[in-house]
């Protein structure tokens, strides 16, 4: 069994542990299309992400912008209202936390509160001076795969082989930030399920995800409760299944992520995932036995 890579830096507890962890999604937003508001309000942001906690998440990613499909952006002055507070209180608490921001003044700001990882689904694309923040505080840092903001993404979907496009593109990210001092250790990849893919171009990228993993670099996954899964379980009307009934599914992905060798994966529902990344640590440790008795047998032959 090959040993999960973790990113550097991130406490002990976390890179001791060989398998693929699980980051509780705390959205600070009114608009999500998971939740539609429900932890909005600090107090019950904080409470939902030391919840996740207890439920066992690994990490918690905290946001104050909507990402989904057409939501315009927000003032950087109420993304810091947003975000701050709460990754300082859930930080306290002892939670290893993730900014969820494309901004480097929403990065340095969480990472000053206490975050330990900035999650930018534009991979520093969308803001110029986001490299520098990585590089001058040392923090992990996830590059997800992207072409565009949240009001035109949909409108981006064109490749010639989804899974090489999108390699290739995350390389060059990985170039970028490299030669604005970002050290490899601290990069983590994510292919960017759902973000200028609508439909089913996620599913060769999540078949394929070992290719990602190939490439030597930590790997996030982050499938839950997005559009491809709704519309793959819909009904025999063809409608989508809303977003809370993709959680079972997104479980499932969550276990072939693990297996894949994914870092992390990003999960609402923390529980399902929980077991699954355990359940596959468990199944690839039998495995191992298994080969390693295969091996004894054969040495006795020999």
């Amino acid at each position: 069994m090959t040993a999960v890579r973790h990113p550097q830096p991130l406490p002990s507890a976390l890179t001791s542990l060989d398998r693929t962890l699980v980051m509780g999604v705390v959205n600070v937003t009114p608009d999500s299309f998971s939740d539609g508001g429900r932890w909005f309000e600090p107090a019950a942001a904080i409470e939902h992400g030391l919840q996740l906690v207890r439920q066992g998440a690994d990490l918690v990613d905290v946001g104050g912008e909507s990402t989904r499909p057409g939501a315009q952006r927000v003032p950087l002055s109420v993304e810091l209202e947003r975000v701050v507070p709460v990754v300082a209180a859930l930080s306290a608490q002892g939670a290893v936390v993730s900014v969820d921001t494309t901004r480097a003044e929403v990065a340095q700001q969480a990472l000053d509160a206490g975050a330990l990882v900035i999650n930018d689904v534009s991979g520093g694309l969308a803001d110029p001076e986001m490299a520098g923040v990585v590089a001058s505080s040392g923090a992990v840092y996830v590059a997800m795969h992207w072409r565009g903001h949240a009001d035109v993404m949909d409108d981006l979907e064109h490749y010639d082989d989804v899974v090489e496009d999108v390699r290739r593109e995350l390389l060059d990210r990985v170039d970028a930030l490299e030669s604005a001092g970002v050290r490899r250790h601290q990069i983590v990849l994510d292919p960017g399920l759902g973000f200028s893919k609508v439909g089913s171009a996620n599913w060769p990228l999540l078949g394929c995800l070992d290719e990602l993993v190939d490439l030597g670099l930590p790997v996030l996954v982050g499938a839950s409760r997005k559009r491809f899964l709704g519309h793959l379980l819909a009904g025999p009307d063809s409608e989508p299944v809303a977003p809370a009934e993709r959680d079972r599914a997104t479980a499932a992905v969550s276990t072939l992520a693990a297996a894949s060798g994914a870092w992390c994966v990003r999960v609402h529902d923390v529980t399902g995932s929980v077991d699954a990344v355990r359940v596959v640590q468990a199944w690839l440790g039998g495995q191992q036995h298994g080969e390693r008795l295969d091996g004894q047998m054969n040495g006795d032959r020999g």
